[in-house]
């Protein structure tokens, strides 16, 4: 691995990252800085993600899975694309058949951004029911960071057919029962995960009533949720240095079927230190397997060369660790020796388990069909950098051929998938740095009413947008602070009423900002609460003071008095240039951190979904 270190301190950090995407890797310091390099290499060998399809995994270095007595400010979540089955059944199809009952099957698509239909899977047919429940699932990848469009055809299979397999069949040998459509956003936001939809013609047209009912059910494909909690440390480590200590870390493996072993974690690097105590790790079941299954556990001296030298390694199981720390015993290390025919020297070094306990890992999912729902605010940037609205060339030019300008397509892409996830759609809207009522406000009413914040709905947005150009005058400077503490405010206040929200800010702005320690300062303060903020950069200024903000260097954020964030919750992303109907977009990428900072605030917290929380008493 050393040559892939920029430097000693990225070197030593990298140590700790989880050779597969481990789902507790080494905390790094207040200044660590990310060395994507090591990243990269682990990823490009193929190692695969230790969370299932469904749940996390880290961003390294700074990434840590949160657990409810571990300092939060450490780490990081992200959430990667998940798997789910969809399960349908149907009521009341209409009766194709003359001498018997239909014999339905149904064709699940995804639809594109370009409107075209995909086919993601179809059911088994069920002979002569006008009721069924299909017992085929249709696999589905949920993300998060996009709206996903499903369609379901529901077709009634001719009886000569029977002996082809579903895939076979030609859709146009069969009669057309129904349709029905939604957003998959709308079925894991639904308690128990299950929507009931009304089947019509085709295009929507429902020029025929009574066509059935179709319910879809979602369910992650979950191996499982347990892990394990462990911290260890060690004692009277053997000097491998000649002018100083060891700096010691663990390395943990998997022994595989064939006798090898497969890499799952690793810890931080303590310097200078032969009775080293480690930050606490987390393994998942899908990285141990089972609690009786083998763990090899090595211990380095961490060389910036990379040529890190053995100091000893011992086999132990996950029950053999919770033995070790209910009867408070070490287990000496051995060194590998073929001067002792393979059994090695038995060393002074000992293991130690100073923590361990047993987890259980809610997902993204788990929370939001429980209940806790994602209150969306967008604030826009009013200063005149943006040049005056009437001229082609603004950012805030509204084009009359409909095109929208970055302010509109940052607001559409952000708030068109949050929005699923917002029981009342009554959104705050903010607007800075602009003139009303004669003078300047750093936060200001979108809808210019001066009492009621809110709007209805994304569109209500829009409408108040448009409208504010007409009655707003451009100004300055751009100020982030006021905007930011109307936001926590408003987050502050849920948590007395202990409702089941988490807010997100949507900054949108084409400046530099003034007042980056006030705003610094204003999220040290949110980080505390249930708020993620996405900032949107248009135009093209220099928008590298945003980098200050978003923590994604492992720098947490420090306010004028020292006081550390407690997590990282912002994300920002420039809008240089968006292409309507492409494979990517910016805006996705700013939103696929939002799952783990929703993870991340929740688990510090020991905040569990509601349905689970129930079923535990």
């Amino acid at each position: 691995m050393g040559g892939c270190f920029s430097d000693v301190r990225g070197g030593k950090q990298s140590v700790g990252v989880g050779l597969t995407g481990t789902t507790m890797s080494p905390i790094p310091t207040s200044n660590a800085t990310l060395n994507d390099a090591v990243d990269h290499f682990f990823r490009a060998q193929g190692f695969q993600q230790l969370f299932t399809p469904l749940e996390c995994r880290n961003m390294i270095p700074n990434g840590r899975y949160i657990l409810p007595n571990l300092d939060p400010a450490l780490y990081k979540i992200k959430v990667t694309n998940k798997d789910g089955m969809l399960s349908l059944s149907a009521s009341r199809l209409r009766d194709r058949d003359i001498l018997s009952k239909s014999d339905p099957m149904v064709v699940v698509y995804s639809k594109k951004r370009d409107g075209t239909l995909e086919e993601l899977g179809r059911t088994e047919v069920i002979m002569n029911s006008l009721d069924p429940a299909w017992i085929k699932k249709i696999t589905v990848a949920y993300h998060f960071e996009i709206v996903q469009p499903l369609i379901f055809h529901v077709y009634d299979v001719d009886t000569k057919y029977y002996n082809l397999p579903v895939e076979m069949l030609k859709l146009n040998d069969a009669e057309f029962l129904g349709e029905g459509s939604c957003v998959l956003s709308e079925i894991v936001t639904k308690q128990g995960q299950s929507l009931t939809l009304d089947l019509h013609n085709r295009n929507g047209n429902r020029g025929l009533k009574n066509l059935g009912k179709l319910t879809v059910h979602a369910e992650e494909t979950v191996a499982s949720r347990n892990a394990i909690e462990v911290k260890f440390c060690c004692s009277r480590l053997e000097n491998k240095d000649l002018f100083s200590k060891s700096d010691p870390f663990l390395r943990i493996s998997r022994i595989v079927e064939n006798g090898g072993s497969v890499p799952i974690c690793k810890t931080e690097v303590v310097d200078n230190n032969l009775n080293p105590i480690w930050r606490p790790l987390c393994l998942t079941m899908q990285q141990f397997v089972s609690k009786d299954n083998p763990l090899i556990i090595e211990c380095f001296d961490f060389n910036s060369s990379g040529n890190h030298v053995l100091i000893g390694n011992l086999q132990k199981s996950v029950a053999d660790l919770e033995k070790l720390h209910e009867q408070k015993t070490g287990a000496n290390f051995i060194l590998p020796s073929s001067a002792h025919h393979g059994h090695g020297k038995v060393l002074k070094g000992q293991l130690f388990v100073d923590y361990f306990s047993e987890k259980q890992l809610h997902s993204f999912i788990d929370y939001v069909s429980s209940g806790f729902e994602l209150n969306f605010m967008v604030a826009v940037d009013f200063t005149a950098s943006n040049g005056h609205p009437r001229d082609p060339d603004s950012l805030h030019y509204i084009d009359p051929c409909g095109r929208f300008n970055a302010y509109q397509q940052a607001i559409m892409e952000v708030g068109e998938v949050i929005q699923f996830y917002d029981s009342d759609r009554h959104f705050p809207a903010w607007g800075f740095g602009g003139v009303t009522n004669g003078a300047v406000s750093h936060c200001f009413n979108l809808n210019g009413s001066a009492s009621g914040v809110e709007v209805e709905g994304v569109q209500g947005i829009m409408a108040a947008y448009t409208s504010a150009l007409n009655h707003v005058g451009l100004a300055g400077p751009t100020l982030f602070g006021p905007v930011i503490n109307n936001a926590a405010e408003i987050a502050g206040q849920s948590l007395s009423c202990n409702s089941h929200k988490y807010f997100v800010l949507l900054i949108i702005t084409d400046g530099v900002l003034t007042d980056l320690q006030e705003t610094k300062d204003a999220l040290v303060r949110a980080s505390d609460l249930p708020l993620s903020i996405l900032i949107v950069g248009v135009g093209g200024a220099d928008f590298k003071q945003m980098g200050i903000l978003d923590a994604d260097n492992g720098c947490r954020l420090e306010s004028s008095t020292g006081r550390v964030a407690t997590r990282d919750i912002v994300q920002f992303v420039p809008m240089r240039e968006v292409h309507a109907g492409g494979q990517s977009c910016v805006v996705q990428a700013l939103l696929e951190e939002l799952p783990g900072q929703f993870l991340a605030y929740m688990r510090s917290r020991d905040i569990k979904p509601s349905a689970c929380s129930q079923l535990s008493t």
